[in-house]
């Protein structure tokens, strides 16, 4: 197999893994619109990256924890609904970046790649880096478990049993800004949360606890790497939109499997 292949299936795995789990959460708490607004915002990041000099990884991680932290103050203000949060800093983050884009004349940068996802391009240090998130969210993740799932099922209920929601909820939000930004080079900004939503839904028909539910989101992601991957090589097409076409499939076969109980 070649080396640049080998690069891409570490990345994509060790992506699939943690957006199993994290998934489950944006599944549950119908999260789905914080992530496309956590994708937008990070092309400002790009921008901030290149312009500060440093790798656009470090400035989209920068920018959507930033966005993840101002969110959770916005929603605060009951006066202003979610939706109207979420869509004022989404729409809000990527006109920024968009204007800042177009003055940097004598910059290079591959728009398409952050948008669609440039998998089979990533580095050994992209993979590592991936990696190194992963194990990070998914050892947050480990120690926040019951608080986050008693704050998924009903959030009065977690208060009574002693759970800090607030923090719970921060914590969460952090997590799905780190495997967002994690998930640029992999999947791209405009397909970034199908890959959080897509393996999740596909498992919650299969699953009989959230456990189950995390673990079969993780082997449905990873396998959407793998199919998604072997098309992308078979056909010569897109690797980001092939791994999502192949996550869809993989939710439509869930549908025709028999629901456990």
């Amino acid at each position: 197999m070649d080396e640049f292949l080998l690069r891409a299936v570490s990345a994509g795995i060790g992506l699939a893994l943690v957006a199993g789990p994290l998934g489950c959460f944006v599944v549950w708490r119908r999260m789905a619109y914080f992530g496309d607004a956590l994708a937008h915002a990070a092309l400002l990041g790009i921008v901030a990256g290149l312009l500060l000099g440093t790798a656009p990884i470090f400035g989209v991680v920068g920018v959507c924890v930033a966005a993840a932290l101002i969110l959770a103050g916005l929603q605060a203000d009951r006066r202003l609904s979610s939706d109207a949060v979420l869509g004022i800093l989404a729409h809000g983050a990527l006109a920024l970046g968009l204007v800042l884009l177009s003055g940097m004349e004598r910059v290079r940068v591959d728009l398409m790649g952050w948008l669609f996802g440039d998998i089979l391009a990533v580095s050994w240090a992209d993979a590592v880096l991936v990696w190194g998130g992963a194990v990070l969210v998914l050892a947050l993740l480990r120690l926040h478990w019951r608080a986050l799932v008693a704050m998924a099922v009903d959030e009065d209920l977690a208060r009574v049993e002693g759970h800090d929601v607030g923090r719970a909820r921060l914590v969460l939000m952090l997590l799905v800004a780190v495997a967002v930004a994690a998930a640029m080079k992999v999947v791209g900004v405009m397909l970034v949360t199908a890959m959080l939503v897509i393996p999740a839904a596909a498992a919650r028909r299969l699953a009989r606890t959230p456990e189950q539910m995390a673990v079969f989101a993780s082997a449905a992601g990873v396998a959407a790497v793998a199919a998604g991957l072997a098309g992308s090589w078979r056909y010569d097409t897109p690797s980001g939109p092939s791994i999502v076409v192949a996550a869809v499939a993989l939710f439509v076969l869930s549908r025709l499997l028999p629901q456990r109980n």
